[in-house]
């Protein structure tokens, strides 16, 4: 009876799983095996694909400039989104457990960018706030500064796109605030007798015990960080300018596969993006021992 039992519930498993395994296999893992293999082909659209072996990946790595340029500018603005993002979700995460009334109402309020960040919609009005005559500037005229074009300048522009990754910092902050929340009292109580102070505080027990959530926050920021690319594609008028100056990586493979139809190049471009995000992520995988505190290991 209980082997039959056993049987029912393991179909009743394998039932609820099928959808997911033919989403995997047909969405996902046949999808990712066929562009492994346009990557080793010429690939226009239009014609057959033809096998050249690692040549895409020789051009890539040996004649192609805008690769290594595009590359060197997602890490800029990896290494300068991430931690501003997370920095600020923190800050209102923290302002936000005070214990405010109409909380709810706040963390509805500070989300909300998350949605919309990401939109073309959002972009646009991101442009129109950072022009040379736009809400920034005008702003900065009440005080007798004149602002420089900010999208116009390449120097300036990358900045404008790291503010808007920082304005989108609602889903890593309402994920810092459920952390605070599990955070117990105690601990606070306690440290207060001994006579710990707000910062002494902050580094000894509200870090350490938000550490998980820091390091889930960290990971996602940075695979969403690298894969960037309507703030790039809409203010940098979808041809990277000025001067490259928002030539992103995602945009690049972007033009490589639908403007110039190379699309067994653009293949081989996406798989070392895949390559580059997982060694960053096995990286932070790798370094989480030393920083990431979890309350079931003890002696750690």
């Amino acid at each position: 009876m209980k082997s039959v039992r056993r049987r029912e519930s393991n179909w009743t498993a394998y039932a609820f799983l099928t959808p997911w395994l033919i989403g995997f296999f047909c969405l996902t893992l046949g999808p990712m095996l066929g562009s492994l293999y346009l990557s080793l082909t010429q690939y226009n659209l239009l014609s057959p694909p033809q096998w050249i072996g690692t040549e895409n990946y020789r051009q890539i790595f040996t004649q192609d400039g805008t690769f290594t340029a595009s590359l060197l500018l997602t890490f800029k603005y990896v290494f300068l989104s991430v931690p501003l993002r997370l920095i600020f979700a923190l800050a209102i995460a923290l302002a936000l457990n005070k214990g405010i009334r109409a909380l709810g109402i706040y963390r509805t309020v500070y989300y909300i960018p998350s949605l919309l960040g990401g939109s073309v919609a959002i972009a646009i009005v991101w442009r129109q706030i950072f022009d040379g005559s736009g809400a920034l500037n005008q702003f900065l005229s009440w005080f007798g500064i004149q602002g420089p074009a900010w999208i116009s300048h390449p120097d300036y522009i990358v900045y404008t796109i790291v503010s808007l990754s920082t304005w989108q910092f609602g889903s890593a902050m309402v994920i810092f605030l459920a952390g605070l929340k599990q955070v117990p009292a105690d601990l606070y109580e306690a440290s207060q007798i001994d006579g710990a102070g707000k910062v002494k505080q902050f580094f000894r027990i509200t870090l350490p015990m938000l550490s998980p959530v820091l390091f889930f926050n960290l990971v996602m920021s940075i695979i969403n960080s690298f894969q960037a690319f309507t703030p790039a594609y809409v203010i940098g008028d979808g041809r990277g300018g000025p001067l490259d100056a928002t030539m992103f990586y995602t945009l690049y493979l972007y033009l490589k596969g639908f403007s110039f139809f190379d699309m067994g190049y653009a293949s081989a471009l996406a798989w070392i993006m895949l390559v580059i995000i997982g060694a960053f992520t096995a990286l932070v995988f790798l370094t989480s021992r030393f920083w990431v505190f979890y309350g079931d290991q003890e002696g750690r």
